[in-house]
């Protein structure tokens, strides 16, 4: 989907000088508010003058929602990353896991992300081990809480990347 513009926004905004106020509201995705400006002129004028400022904000996190982060909160760039290898709890249980076959989706997808440094989108996961899009989501789900991958956004695009440590 084509991703929003602040400058388009601005000029949506203008045309409440022409008294068809709200279609910055619509134009970021903000369908309810867009409803109450168009029928209250702009919130009598103060909204309309208030998303002077609010809208590079309303740009940015309808972006986020159209590259399909879904929570639309602007800070993509923010990531958590906990060394949980010392842990004792986790190594009794990855000590009784069970060996991975060779042939198995877990297998194919630790080969893959071997093969690309360490680091898989999900349609290069999908890609590799050749799963339905409901099974990879379980299987990324369980790669991620046994501790073989820990998900992250790529911080240019803010798609969401696994990273493996093989």
């Amino acid at each position: 989907m084509q991703q929003a513009n602040s400058g388009v926004a601005y000029i949506l905004w203008c045309l409440c000088f022409f008294g068809i106020c709200g279609g910055q509201r619509f134009y970021t995705g903000q369908i309810g508010t867009g409803l109450i400006y168009f029928f209250t002129i702009g919130f009598f004028g103060i909204g309309q003058l208030i998303d002077l400022a609010l809208i590079p904000g309303m740009v940015d996190k309808r972006n986020i929602y159209l590259r399909g982060l879904g929570n639309g909160t602007p800070s993509v760039n923010q990531s958590i990353t906990l060394n949980i290898g010392d842990i004792p709890q986790l190594q009794q249980l990855q000590a009784i896991q069970p060996p991975i076959s060779t042939g198995s989706p877990m297998q194919k997808l630790l080969k893959a992300a071997k093969e690309h440094n360490g680091q898989l989108s999900i349609a290069q996961a999908a890609m590799y081990t050749e799963l339905e899009s409901e099974h990879l989501k379980e299987l990324l789900q369980e790669a991620t809480k046994i501790g073989y991958a820990e998900v992250n956004n790529d911080p240019n695009t803010g798609a969401i990347r696994y990273h493996f440590d093989v």
